[in-house]
């Protein structure tokens, strides 16, 4: 008996038949996509707008010294300048000395007034903000003295150390320390009352309350403090040399003036707002390094 060949219907045929390859769609080459327009606004946008300012400056300042008179040109004071700083730092006498010098001598007595400001209004901002007592009784004592000129401080100095470098530093502290008491007393007093809690269930100490819940929290206000105090102490470290004497950048920019060198004095102005937005931006930079920490 022969065998009957096994047929397959054609719709189980197609079935059982591997599905048909189908090749895969190529990607876009890298130079087909799209390029993204680059903006030039992020840069361009904070070199432009101060130069243009400076030019709007540079061009009022030719404009209205330009028929002569007692303030020199752009040209003569870029030219004064110059020679100025070609040698800050010579000395021929003691108080005949290079820009440099009297510079440094400046920032030096406002390091040692503005250090021993933070050493005593930042432990004092955190203590009024820490007791409602201490604050209620030491508030109208701040309120009256802050407003004070500087000026008014440096007879004081000069009374009480009978010298004139430790008047100006005298004057830098007291006038500097203000900045720091209010910022920091108010960030301790802004912290959130679940923080204190906390440290309350925990039976924290007041050391380890200050160092380790307060200090974190109440330092964007501490550096804001610090960053007024610098400029505080920097304006009036140049008022208070005027009137003592001796190396300075108030001294020299007074003793310039007594000699009728108007180019100096307004060097002077550029180099007094200079190094004070140098120290602004220095400190606004730690705090940002803090700040992200």
């Amino acid at each position: 008996m022969l065998a009957t060949p096994l047929t397959v219907p054609p719709s189980e045929a197609a079935a059982a038949s591997p599905p048909p390859v189908v090749a895969a769609a190529r990607p876009l080459a890298p130079s087909a996509a799209p390029r993204p327009r680059r903006s030039l606004r992020p840069w361009l946008l904070p070199v432009l707008a101060p130069t243009i300012g400076m030019a709007l400056l540079v061009g009022l300042w030719t404009l209205l010294t330009q028929k002569g008179g007692a303030f020199p040109t752009p040209a003569a004071t870029w030219g004064a300048a110059l020679q100025l700083f070609a040698d800050p730092f010579y000395v021929k006498g003691p108080n005949d000395q290079g820009i440099g010098w009297n510079i440094l001598a400046s920032l030096q007595r406002v390091g040692i007034g503005f250090g021993l400001a933070a050493l005593v209004g930042i432990p004092l901002g955190f203590a009024l903000g820490r007791f409602a007592f201490l604050a209620q009784m030491l508030g109208p004592l701040i309120s009256l003295l802050r407003p004070v000129s500087p000026l008014a401080w440096l007879p004081i100095g000069l009374l009480a150390f009978k010298s004139a470098d430790p008047a100006a530093i005298w004057t830098i502290f007291i006038c500097s320390i203000w900045p720091m008491i209010l910022n920091t007393a108010q960030g301790v007093q802004r912290v959130p009352q679940d923080y204190l809690n906390v440290a309350r269930v925990l039976n924290l100490s007041e050391w380890k309350l200050i160092t380790r819940i307060l200090f974190p929290a109440v330092l964007p206000y501490l550096l804001t403090g610090v960053r007024l105090s610098v400029g505080t102490a920097w304006l009036v470290i140049v008022a208070a040399e005027m009137l003592t004497g001796g190396a300075g950048i108030g001294f020299w920019l007074w003793d310039e003036w007594n000699n009728l060198n108007v180019a100096h004095i307004l060097i002077a102005i550029f180099v007094i707002g200079l190094v004070g937005l140098l120290l602004e931006q220095l400190l606004m930079a730690v705090g940002r390094r803090f700040s992200h920490d």
